[in-house]
């Protein structure tokens, strides 16, 4: 008896901490459908008629397509170039034992952003890269190739070294070590390392604030627009943040096996 109340309570436990998680985002998601009277009406309307005012003020009238395609296209290219950078700075951390790199590199990542704002905007003028791909890139991969740096760390020490001691002996270079052996074994933490990078860069705020324009302007800056001096249009506003989200849960949904199995076993067991 008693082991049924604990598994009951237990259920009810999971059950009230699961709503409290998803009643924002179905909460958010219904919002999308009301007009501005129904959103700021108390007591809350739950009963109402649907529209899609809301959408087509976002991609037809705000152009909101684009917006997307900014997240998406600066999203894409830090991770790329995290990846790119980030993995081989891992492994040779790990290979060398650099622990005095890695902790130089950990404080990148503990650092505010906001105490390299106003330089980065003082260089990014200089060489004109404000309102670009690359220069959104660029200050997007200083938050993220820390985390993916201290991410591949704890999976290519997983993997054992007579393993690659013995690819050189047969004649590898640590190069061909390194690209033949250490990340095919580690496919499942850089999984796990670009999803977390790519929804990290898709959500950034700050530095996508200050330095896109009109024709870089992502998703969260567009967002942004829809709270004003007194007054916020929460129709558009959740109708916006229903555009950002939904993708990041549809990819987290389709890609979830590589996200626990990358975040939980890492690249190697036993």
């Amino acid at each position: 008896m008693w082991n049924k109340l604990g598994k009951l309570w237990l259920w009810a436990a999971l059950a009230i901490i699961i709503s409290a998680c998803l009643f924002p985002i179905f909460w958010m998601v219904v919002s999308f459908f009301k007009r501005q009277a129904q959103n700021i009406a108390y007591p809350p309307v739950f009963i109402f008629k649907p529209t899609l005012k809301n959408y087509q003020t976002i991609f037809h009238e705000l152009d909101y397509g684009r917006y997307m395609l900014n997240s998406a296209i600066v999203a894409i290219g830090t991770v790329l170039l995290s990846l790119s950078i980030g993995l081989p700075s891992a492994y040779s951390i790990v290979r060398f034992g650099q622990r005095k790199v890695a902790l130089f590199i950990l404080l990148g990542r503990i650092m505010p952003g906001v105490s390299v704002l106003v330089p980065w905007f003082i260089l990014f003028s200089r060489l004109g890269l404000i309102d670009t791909y690359i220069g959104l890139i660029l200050a997007h991969m200083v938050q993220i190739f820390p985390l993916v740096v201290w991410l591949m760390i704890g999976f290519f020490e997983e993997i054992p070294r007579s393993v690659q001691d013995q690819a050189l002996i047969d004649g590898c270079s640590t190069y061909s070590v390194f690209y033949r052996i250490v990340l095919p074994l580690s496919r499942p933490g850089i999984a796990a390392a670009s999803i977390l990078a790519f929804i990290l860069s898709w959500n950034h705020f700050m530095f996508s604030l200050a330095f896109a324009q009109h024709r870089t302007m992502t998703l969260p800056v567009a967002a942004y627009r829809f709270i004003g001096y007194g007054i916020i249009d929460w129709g558009g506003l959740t109708a916006a943040a229903t555009v950002i989200t939904l993708p990041v849960i549809i990819l987290g949904l389709l890609i979830q096996r590589w996200i626990v199995r990358g975040l939980t076993f890492g690249a190697l067991k036993g």
